[in-house]
Parts: structure tokens; C-alpha cells; sequence
């Protein structure tokens, strides 16, 4: 691994998907650092428009870019919409990073998604099981749209010396989640489950599978905090992965987030229902090495993240 320092003070930083859950908290966590933050609205530009996205950067000439922007989504939305997942991923990453490369971007970092491993990584997934096996069908589309962001952040780096440097952050909660029963992932779906039976006062709901499967839950904040320390001290080829290195069932999720709201109900479960993969933890020992830890624990984070909730999109 390289490393390498690279200063945000002074510079300007376009933060590419600002609106979107880990884009705002990048902006947010941006704040302290003497940095002057660029952002355009999907109004102003049209990331999938090659010809928009040249002129803004050659206008704008940011000094670093964090690439944030995607189009994403829980199962459901990756299984109905492939073509928007993988067009709108392919089409945004390459326009990006090529104008980035064109006005002399310094420093670039992609936002990728641990969703790219192998259906059956070994667990926790190295970042060495990258393209070693099949992927999960249901979320194939946006997985090949990363691991090209991947392969083209490799590939400018090699051809033109591009400093650009990838890292694929483990599965995401907290402020700015989608909270949508349907198109939401798992802990925020889950989160407006428990506090709608809290509100109607019922004592039990119904979840999908057995609640045997395993998952990582990283704090957004943590995320972004992870992302500024990769961004001013890495600087190599290789993608890291970005999580907290520890995983919990379905089943204990829910006690969490249902202590978070204060609901003290029973869970039924619907074994008909997909699991998923059964496993999905990420080896984050080439993070730690370089000396960043994640420091939100899930019952805090959950608790957080509710009050977001509340204040926000209940």
C-alpha cells in the first residue's frame, strides 16, 4: 500500500452526489477543513451528459473530487431497473473521471460498494476476492457498473498517473437514508417498520427470511470521516475496503433498532422470503494498518439515525 499526504486546505473540493446519503455527509464532514466545497444540483448538471460535465468541470477546475454520485437502490430496485442501474452507473463514473483527468484534477476518490465481491467471497471479503467468482444476481447490474469505476480509476492511474483511488464502503444507515419500505435497504426499511408498529401499537411484524443472515452496518459519518482520511493519506492502485470489521444477524438488528425507538414487540418471520447471501462481513485490516478505525457503534448509531428520522422523513 502507498501512502502518501495530500492537503484539503486551501483547495477546492466538488463533491459529486452531495444530495445523495454518503455525499452530504462528506460536505458535512468537509466543514472544518479551510476547503472551499463545490456542488451542482442534478438542475444544474446532468451527470450522464458528457459534453455537460466537461464544460462544469473546465469551469469550475476543482483541486480534488470526491464521486459520490450514483444511481442505487435496495434488491428490489437493482432486480427491476437493470438498465438504469447500469447505464446510469457506467455512463456517470466514466464521464467523471475522464473530465476529472482532462482539466488536471489532483487527487480523485470513487465511492464503490462491497455489493461488487463474488455471491460466495470468503468472509470477511479481501479486497483480493474482487472478480475471483460469480456475482449475486440480483444486484449484478450495479456491481459490474463499480467494478468498472474500479478498473477505470486503475487504468487512468497506470496510463496518464492519475492520482484516483477507489474504496468500497460496507453496507451504509444514518442521516439521508432512503426510508422507503420498498426501494430502501434493510436497516432503514426495518427502522420505518418498527416505528410504524410503534405508532399503531401493535406488538409483532412480520420480516423476510429466517433473520439468520449476517450483515456490517457502517454509520454514514463514519464513512465520510473514512473517506477525508483516504483522500489525505492513500495513494495507490489498490481499492480499499471501508466497514467496521464486525457483523450482526437480521434477527439482532431488529432488537437494535427496536431499542433505539423504544418498541418492544415480537418478530414473525416469512422463511419464504429471500436471505440473501447468508454472509457479508469485509476485511478492513489494510485500513486499520494505515490507522483509521470506525468510532460509531451500532446501538449509537441506530439511536442517532432515528432522531434523523423523526426530525426529517417520518
Amino acid at each position: 500500500m502507498t501512502s502518501g499526504h495530500f492537503d484539503l486546505a486551501g483547495k477546492k473540493v466538488w463533491v459529486a452526489g452531495h444530495r445523495g446519503m454518503a455525499g452530504s455527509a462528506i460536505v458535512r464532514r468537509l466543514a472544518g477543513e479551510g476547503c472551499t466545497i463545490l456542488t451542482a444540483s442534478r438542475d444544474e448538471l446532468d451527470l450522464r451528459r458528457q459534453e455537460a460535465v466537461e464544460a462544469w468541470l473546465g469551469r469550475n477546475r476543482p483541486d480534488a473530487v470526491f464521486m459520490a454520485a450514483a444511481t442505487v437502490g435496495g434488491i428490489h430496485a437493482n432486480d427491476t431497473r437493470p438498465g438504469e442501474f447500469l447505464y446510469d452507473n457506467l455512463i456517470i463514473e466514466a464521464n467523471v473521471l475522464h473530465a476529472a483527468w482532462q482539466v488536471g484534477v489532483k487527487k480523485l476518490l470513487l465511492l464503490g460498494s462491497t455489493c461488487i465481491y463474488p455471491k460466495l467471497a470468503p468472509q470477511p471479503m479481501p479486497e483480493d476476492a474482487l472478480l475471483t467468482g460469480p456475482l449475486e444476481p440480483t444486484n449484478q447490474w450495479y456491481a459490474v457498473a463499480k467494478i468498472a469505476g474500479i478498473k477505470l480509476c486503475q487504468a487512468y492511474r497506470r496510463q496518464y498517473g492519475a492520482d484516483f483511488i477507489a474504496c468500497m464502503p460496507t453496507n451504509l444507515y444514518g442521516p439521508g437514508d432512503n426510508y422507503d419500505l420498498v426501494s430502501g435497504h434493510v436497516a432503514a426499511s426495518l427502522m420505518v417498520k418498527v416505528h410504524n408498529a410503534k405508532v399503531r401499537g401493535e406488538d409483532s411484524i412480520e420480516l423476510w427470511g429466517t433473520g439468520t443472515p449476517r450483515r456490517e452496518f457502517l454509520h454514514v459519518d463514519d464513512l465520510a470521516d473514512a473517506a477525508l482520511f483516504l483522500m489525505c493519506n492513500y495513494s495507490g492502485e489498490d481499492p480499499l475496503n471501508i466497514g467496521v470489521g464486525t457483523d450482526v444477524t437480521i434477527r439482532e438488528l431488529a432488537d437494535i433498532i427496536g431499542a433505539a425507538i423504544g418498541w418492544r414487540g415480537s418478530y414473525r418471520f416469512d422463511a419464504s422470503k429471500p436471505d440473501g447471501t447468508p454472509r457479508k462481513l469485509v476485511d478492513v485490516s489494510r485500513l486499520s494498518a494505515l490507522g483509521w478505525r470506525a468510532r460509531i457503534d451500532l446501538p449509537d448509531g441506530m439511536r442517532q439515525a432515528y432522531a434523523w428520522y423523526l426530525a426529517n422523513a417520518a
